[in-house]
């Protein structure tokens, strides 16, 4: 059984194309534009040079694309919480969410539900260990470590309008 083989070659003024053959000798390839986008293309079995499927992606789908293929929650180097009766959850904050502008700490999650929150992620940004005195923002995604049903509760809490 062969390895997969990948190669990058770079494309000025586009960015790179990354090269994958399969251990079945299929041929990928990904371009990574500079723009942050993606364009996936897989091509045919009978006639490699030929390409049977084209698809661009946006830097967010491709994202979508990565998690699914490779979803944190399995990487080896996570705690695996499940066998510990631990869940991990993302929770989004809606924009007309209750507590968007309000403190964290006013939420009262760890009394009330017995989750920690581990982390706020904010556009861009990641804020570890947030105290009680982080202001909530719409749009914001809590990271929630707890039971499932202090995690199912804290997201109960979290989308009061």
């Amino acid at each position: 059984m062969g390895a997969a083989r990948m190669s990058g070659t770079p494309l000025p003024g586009i960015g790179v194309r990354y090269d994958l053959s399969t251990r079945e000798q299929r041929r990928l390839s990904v371009v990574a534009h500079r723009d942050g986008s993606r364009t996936l293309s897989a091509y045919r079995v009978d006639d490699p040079d030929a390409c049977a499927l084209s698809v661009r992606l946006t830097a967010g789908e491709a994202a979508a694309v990565i998690d699914a293929l490779m979803p944190a929650h399995h990487s080896p180097n996570l705690l695996s919480t499940t066998e510990l009766g631990l869940v991990a959850e993302r929770i989004e904050l809606s924009a007309t969410s209750y507590w968007n502008g309000r403190l964290l700490g006013e939420t009262r999650m760890r009394t009330e539900t017995g989750v920690s929150i581990v982390a706020v992620l904010r556009r861009a940004e990641a804020i570890p260990s947030p105290g009680p005195d982080l202001r909530l923002a719409g749009g914001d995604t809590l990271i929630v470590i707890g039971t499932r049903e202090g995690a199912d509760a804290a997201a109960a809490i979290l989308g009061r309008e």
